[in-house]
């Protein structure tokens, strides 16, 4: 209760205020946005955006025990475990097989050349509006679970190929999925099984691109279309954001906000923006 009293929200002029100043520090570089998949939401695609959308596609396909019903990790194991890894595979592909338009939001911080842009789910506008600019490449998150499989992560250049690490140090903005993505090349981390070793070495920071602790050292985070309400994403928020600069914004809304939320806002320092996510949008744009 004690870190959950530690929570102060803003009123909406003030938080409007330090949002504006939060705008011309990411426009300079100085803010990480850490994408959730409440912005590409806002253009309506036809995919699922939410882990409780995600899990309900999985249920839409196979015949799921009460136990998995409802967690899209969970769904996805059960999947992995009793139809072969590349069910799960295809099914993801198929849930992101329709393109999500870029929302003006996209096209501005692709317009920014920002060092590194996070982007928490499985999409690609954030890939196609940078498909407009040129100097950017990606490095997801990949399961271990492919056969001979040693590695964390994969990078990629603007067109999709393949490239080693020393590639990515050219890069003027290096977008990171941490939870991999439909496109390049449908890498995908959503079973129970693909976050185990992640979550026993997230702690020590090995899953977490080298050039991505590089990038976000002396910078603040800003949470944009992100939930909490899941210990997974509370976890790769946390861990992401880790060793980098103090005083990190999160853009919430504070009544639909859980016990587990409060407490992790409170638990990060963060300061929460009871803002709309639209209003934010138009803030983050033209501040």
């Amino acid at each position: 209760m004690s870190a959950i009293r530690q929570i102060d929200f803003v009123n909406a002029a003030d938080a409007e205020a330090i949002l504006t100043d939060v705008a011309a520090r990411l426009r300079a570089g100085g803010i990480v946005p850490y994408l959730g998949p409440g912005v590409a939401e806002l253009s309506k695609p036809d995919v699922p955006m939410t882990p409780e959308a995600l899990a309900a596609f999985f249920a839409s396909k196979v015949a799921l025990p009460r136990r998995a019903k409802g967690n899209p990790w969970a769904s996805a194991q059960y999947i992995e475990s009793n139809k072969h890894r590349s069910t799960v595979t295809a099914l993801m592909a198929q849930a992101f097989a329709a393109p999500v338009e870029p929302t003006p939001l996209h096209y501005h911080l692709a317009s920014l050349s920002l060092p590194v842009v996070v982007d928490a789910w499985y999409d690609g506008a954030m890939r196609a509006a940078l498909q407009k600019h040129g100097g950017w490449g990606e490095v997801q998150g990949i399961t271990r679970a492919r056969l001979g499989e040693d590695r964390w992560y994969r990078f990629y250049d603007a067109e999709g190929k393949e490239v080693d690490r020393a590639a990515a140090g050219s890069w003027r903005t290096v977008l990171y999925k941490p939870h991999g993505g439909a496109l390049p090349a449908e890498n995908f981390l959503v079973s129970d099984a693909d976050y185990v070793e992640v979550l026993t070495e997230i702690d020590i920071q090995t899953p977490i691109p080298e050039i991505v602790k590089q990038r976000r050292t002396g910078r603040s985070f800003l949470f944009i279309g992100c939930q909490f309400n899941d210990q997974l994403l509370r976890i790769y928020a946390r861990q992401i954001s880790k060793r980098s600069a103090n005083g990190h914004y999160a853009i919430v809304e504070p009544d639909a906000l859980s016990r587990n939320e409060l407490r992790f806002l409170a638990e990060q320092r963060m300061t929460p923006l009871g803002i709309s996510l639209p209003r934010a949008v138009e803030i983050l744009i033209s501040a």
